[in-house]
């Protein structure tokens, strides 16, 4: 017989992007490309690049506009049987792409969205959850309003009584919510979490927990400083594992990208890059997704942080908000070979 492919459900919205061609700016623009994207819609199709069965839930109206949002995750093998139909509209972000010293710019037009008036009734956990090993939501879910935050409780809460892993990543945006209101929300969703991620600025944000030494306005980022900082998140939350990305930031272009795994008290850090960006939309989730992958196939800690590391690196180089790449082109630069050639 078979063994059961390990399921996955992610939680959040699903959103149209607009973005003027190039590196034009709003006010040069005289068209929008448009693509689909999201936090956990992004790391469901990483994981179902990785072969892994996953399953995004969200609500999104009935009419065209959210059915091409379906087809798009679809497209890349993403469950969507578990998607609510209805409501008024898909949230919308315009991007306009920095470049050199100019940084990128995103505006919501996301108010009243689908999701955002989402009803807890709408949303049957027991059997969302059938069959599944994993859980994962971000930040950005519950800072859409009370009602969305009450169905991130509830899903945790089930989750946790199934025995899944859940994992979050708390994704901190002031344009959603102020930091009073991400604390409490988030610290009351953190007590249901095993698997906790977070860029260099997100712990301070949400909970206060800064790291030593560090700047990242000026590009100082001290990595010996996120050793307390994950300690402390652990300790404060009782997480099995703290995941902290690690971004330089040299230029809109030009960064160099690490991270930190912190498990059984001890502390893994990944090689770090030095990547030219073509689209950083997207590259947390892509971290999170090679997270998931790492931990649902048992990889060991450094292991799987360069697995994640890796994984997010490569999203860097690709255009849209999903990670379009398979597992033998992650585990061939996890790998070391980062040279970039031609592959013939």
């Amino acid at each position: 017989m078979a063994e059961e492919r390990k399921k996955v459900v992610t939680f959040g919205e699903l959103m149209l992007r607009l973005a003027p061609d190039g590196y034009r700016r709003f006010v040069q623009a005289e068209s929008y490309g448009a693509t689909y994207g999201g936090g956990e819609a992004n790391v469901a199709v990483s994981l179902a690049n990785y072969g892994v069965d996953a399953k995004f839930v969200t609500k999104l109206p009935k009419h065209e506009i959210g059915q091409a949002g379906i087809n798009a995750l679809r497209k890349y093998g993403v469950d969507t049987s578990a998607i609510v139909r209805g409501g008024e509209r898909v949230g919308i972000y315009f991007l306009e792409k920095g470049a050199s010293e100019r940084p990128s710019k995103v505006i919501y037009d996301r108010a009243g969205s689908s999701i955002a008036t989402a009803e807890k009734e709408e949303f049957d956990w027991d059997t969302i959850f059938q069959n599944v090993e994993w859980f994962h939501f971000t930040g950005i879910t519950p800072a859409l309003g009370e009602k969305v935050a009450e169905i991130c409780l509830e899903a945790c809460k089930k989750a946790k009584e199934k025995g899944i892993t859940v994992s979050c990543d708390l994704n901190y945006r002031n344009k959603l919510w102020s930091k009073e209101k991400a604390g409490e929300v988030m610290g009351e969703l953190c007590q249901y979490v095993d698997v906790c991620i977070s860029n260099e600025e997100d712990a301070a944000d949400v909970f206060g927990i800064k790291a030593a030494n560090t700047d990242v306005t000026k590009g100082e980022v001290d990595q010996e400083g996120y050793k307390e900082v994950a300690r402390q998140l652990a300790e404060r939350f009782g997480f099995a594992k703290v995941a902290i990305t690690l971004r330089t930031s040299l230029s809109a272009n030009d960064n160099l990208w690490a991270a930190m795994l912190y498990e059984g008290g001890e502390y893994y850090f990944s090689r770090q890059y030095k990547m030219h960006i073509v689209d950083r939309v997207g590259g947390g989730d892509s971290f999170g997704g090679g997270l998931i992958y790492a931990g649902i196939q048992a990889f060991a800690p450094q292991q799987a942080i360069e697995f994640a590391v890796a994984a997010s690196c490569l999203k860097h180089s690709i255009e849209g908000d999903f990670n379009l790449v398979s597992l033998e082109e992650v585990a061939r630069l996890a790998g070391g070979d980062a040279s970039g050639r031609v592959q013939r």
